[in-house]
């Protein structure tokens, strides 16, 4: 009886890369592609209608990124298994990501063999982060998750405004926005507002 193939869909918004990973994957006798998806939402849609066993996932897609596609998956779709393909190069993304149920995570800078070890280790039951994955959230580890009015004052601080000019932008007293301020201050590690907006844009805690 012939072994049962892993079903794999790909998705990813450079269309050489997607290309590069079918050719590789099609060499693989225990492999087949069954769909590929260009953005966030087609990651979901084609993955409810073809019911891979594994979704290689990238992190940075337009309409819905790869984080918000593997949670909603990781609810409809139980079954399959995400494995978060990135060169995304900050950790808060991919620990979100494994947060949100992704079985795997390696960077698209790994060769080949890790890429097809994951693979058969996650579908049959296993998970895997690749060991730069695991460096990186050793030396550089995620930011706490911060509330949306966290976000909506950080946001408002890599615009250049001032606490008054956020006080008046979002409609809360002055204090209260000192207050918002110190304390994502403290949360992600920052020294000051200068430095605050340079880890916001280093580790990409906002869609801008």
């Amino acid at each position: 009886m012939t072994a049962r193939k892993i079903k794999i869909l790909i998705a990813d918004d450079h269309k050489i890369v997607r290309i590069g990973l079918a050719a590789l994957l099609k060499m693989e006798s225990d492999m087949t592609i069954v769909g590929e998806a260009k953005d966030g939402e087609a990651a979901i849609r084609e993955s409810l209608r073809l019911k891979p066993d594994i979704i290689i996932m990238d992190l940075m897609m337009p309409k819905k990124d790869g984080i918000e596609a593997t949670v909603e998956l990781t609810e409809k779709l139980p079954d399959a298994k995400v494995i978060i393909l990135t060169s995304f190069g900050t950790s808060d993304g991919i620990a979100n990501a494994l947060e949100a149920g992704a079985a795997g995570a390696i960077m698209k800078t790994a060769d080949d063999d890790a890429l097809l070890s994951a693979i058969r280790k996650i579908a049959s039951g296993g998970s895997y982060i690749s060991p730069d994955i695991k460096r990186l959230l050793q030396t550089d580890p995620p930011i706490p998750k911060l509330t949306p009015r966290q976000l909506e004052v950080l946001q408002s601080m890599t615009q250049g405004l001032t606490n008054k000019d956020i006080s008046m932008k979002l409609g809360i007293c002055l204090d209260r926005v000192d207050a918002h301020v110190n304390s994502l201050l403290t949360k992600i590690g920052a020294a000051n507002r200068t430095e605050a907006v340079a880890i916001a844009l280093r580790k990409h805690l906002l869609k801008i």
